[in-house]
């Protein structure tokens, strides 16, 4: 991580002094096409900030320090939502969209590791292994810690799976996912990274088949996720941009549904 200042300064010891707020609205039980709703505003930092602020350091002073160690200061806004449309008792299509920002300023250049957004995995861009994907247009040789630094502090993503009876308990699905995350501030690190225009087209999307076993207490997931379109450069032209049909292969397994 010494090889790149912003994911160090990520990942380093520190504390997140933070203070959350959380609205969520659902449907009524007894709604035939069920819809769930949550905002998420948190801020880290700025009440420790403000106590500096009082012994005549600046609220925007970088290094200040609370029992010994770098505090975080950021602002973090989600909205995710989930609608349901039942067809019947057999079938019927699940959609999802997310949006998230996370801001650091004053005491941070960067945000915590764990604050920042990711794509791809058995809840995301199923066409893609976890963090493998993103910021931007960012592209890494693959190596064992290659996915450390594909997270951003913007992300789009959008899914939609239908789902069917097969028979028993057993269910299946066919989804499509797409998404991305991009940096707020640029990263030589990491080139078409950040959020602009010209990046924002950079979308990664996946489709993909699954089975579900349901035993009434959880449920057991298993998806084969299949990568359309890749975000960076692969070399080839057109939406379908996946060099080997093999490698876009990707099989996941979760308990629970992914949303």
């Amino acid at each position: 991580t010494r090889a790149n200042p912003a994911l160090y300064i990520s990942m380093r010891d520190q504390l997140v002094p933070s203070i959350s707020y959380i609205f969520t609205s659902t449907s009524p039980a007894t709604d035939r096409h069920p819809y769930w709703v949550q905002f998420l505003l948190k801020e880290a930092g700025n009440v420790t900030s403000g106590l500096y602020a009082l012994t005549g350091r600046s609220f925007s002073e970088t290094g200040k320090h609370l029992l010994r160690s770098p505090f975080s200061q950021f602002v973090k806004a989600t909205a995710e939502g989930h609608y349901t449309r039942v067809f019947s008792p057999r079938l019927s299509l699940a959609m999802r969209a997310f949006a998230g920002v996370v801001y650091a300023y004053g005491n941070s250049t960067q945000a915590p590791y764990g604050e920042q957004f990711f794509v791809g995995g058995a809840n995301s861009v199923r066409g893609f292994a976890v963090r493998t994907i993103g910021p931007g247009g960012y592209h890494t040789q693959r190596t064992k810690y290659s996915y450390i630094d594909q997270t951003g502090d913007v992300k789009f993503e959008a899914n939609a799976e239908l789902r069917t009876r097969l028979f028993g308990q057993l269910n299946g699905a066919l989804f499509l996912d797409a998404g991305n995350v991009w940096l707020i501030r640029p990263d030589a690190k990491r080139p078409e990274s950040g959020l602009t225009l010209h990046n924002l087209k950079r979308i990664a999307v996946g489709t993909g088949v699954g089975l579900r076993y349901d035993l009434s207490f959880l449920v057991v997931r298993v998806d084969l996720g299949v990568g359309l379109h890749a975000p960076y450069d692969t070399g080839r032209q057109g939406f379908y941009n996946i060099n080997r049909f093999k490698e876009s292969l990707v099989l996941h397994f979760a308990i629970g549904y992914p949303f």
